[in-house]
């Protein structure tokens, strides 16, 4: 969900709340340890701070020695608040901005809520002596607001998107996208978009094995690209229908180099071609078939990441026909080969 104001929060005496508290022994920038600095602000998207908390902040002592320093950085006067009536204690704060080696703005309290002149220069100066920035959510508004997205392309939560080209016509606004921009400058989608950009940064810094090491360890599939489509939310399903499905699902991934027809599908759910095309499409979005397609894709990518595979034996182990059938499809779908892919994600 996106992040939208602070005008729910009830006043609870501070020794009830509870508190972010994230301490670090000793903040120094250095080549091997790169500092990464999440910003607070009153109003804070817990969501969107989570993620960099979660990514770029838990100890990794798997990584070694060389895993990120992590801080917060206030830039807000005052007391700040997270939603959900947490309270938020930062590391310091406009300091930190100018150590920072990547900067994280998780959302921004509202679209509608001014940025500061202070933090757009903080921000602006940032850049200028290399600084990476990402943003999340709602906070491509603050890079907006620092001039620093004029003439690049960017992305937000798709119920910003409009509202974000039509207050600032020199940022080319990317609808429908997971994530963009370059190695200097990126800009997420909503909520769960920030985690794939998060991601995607631990791959450039630290190499897709690890980057594969974190997502494992949340639990999520090893990468989305940034230009996957924003996912509007699906009906959800009867408990007896959800449960019929979600078996066929588990069928599916099982037997996903077998060829399978409607009828049969149909069938093993007990509803007849019409009624079973009908309701598989309305909770998931797609036709059967254009979910097949995707979920063989998808494997392929794990497999192009995991194996060493040929393309051959990859089509094979992925239900496609010949491996033609699978190029063709591959680059129908992600617009590249997926030799292409294979180097591009693995560096082989």
């Amino acid at each position: 969900m996106a992040c939208r104001g602070i005008s729910h929060f009830i006043r609870i005496p501070s020794i009830a709340l509870p508190r972010i508290m994230t301490k670090i022994a000793k903040i120094t920038t250095t080549s091997l340890r790169p500092l990464v600095v999440a910003l607070a602000y009153d109003g804070l998207c817990t969501f969107e701070f989570g993620i960099a908390v979660e990514i770029f902040g838990l100890p990794r002592p798997e990584f070694g020695e060389n895993w990120y320093q992590f801080a917060v950085a206030s830039v807000g006067d005052g007391e700040l608040r997270a939603t959900g009536g947490i309270r938020v204690i930062a590391d310091g704060g406009y300091e930190l901005i100018k150590k920072a080696d990547t900067l994280v703005i998780p959302g921004w309290s509202d679209i509608d809520t001014p940025v500061s002149d202070t933090l757009c220069t903080a921000l602006r100066e940032a850049h200028a002596r290399g600084c990476r920035i990402i943003s999340i959510c709602s906070g491509v508004f603050v890079l907006a607001a620092a001039k620093l997205l004029d003439g690049r392309k960017a992305t937000t939560h798709w119920r910003y998107t409009e509202e974000l080209q039509q207050r600032f016509p020199a940022i080319q606004v990317i609808n429908d996208v997971l994530y963009v921009g370059d190695d200097r400058i990126m800009t997420s989608a909503g909520s769960s978009a920030g985690i794939d950009l998060c991601l995607d940064m631990v791959r450039k810094d630290y190499g897709l094995e690890v980057a594969n090491r974190v997502a494992h360890r949340l639990v999520l599939q090893l990468h989305r690209d940034g230009t996957q489509k924003q996912q509007p939310a699906q009906p959800v399903a009867s408990r007896h229908e959800s449960q019929r499905l979600g078996q066929l699902f588990d069928y599916l991934h099982s037997n996903i180099a077998e060829k399978h027809t409607l009828d049969e599908l149909a069938q093993r759910v007990g509803m007849s071609p019409r009624t079973f095309h009908r309701r598989f499409q309305k909770i998931t979005g797609v036709t059967p078939t254009r979910w097949l397609m995707d979920e063989r894709l998808k494997f392929a990518q794990k497999l192009l990441i995991e194996d060493r595979l040929n393309i051959e034996d990859i089509a094979a182990k992925t239900g496609f026909s010949t491996a033609s059938a699978l190029r063709h499809h591959f680059q129908q779908h992600f617009a590249m080969s997926p030799s292409t892919w294979r180097k591009k994600f693995t560096h082989r």
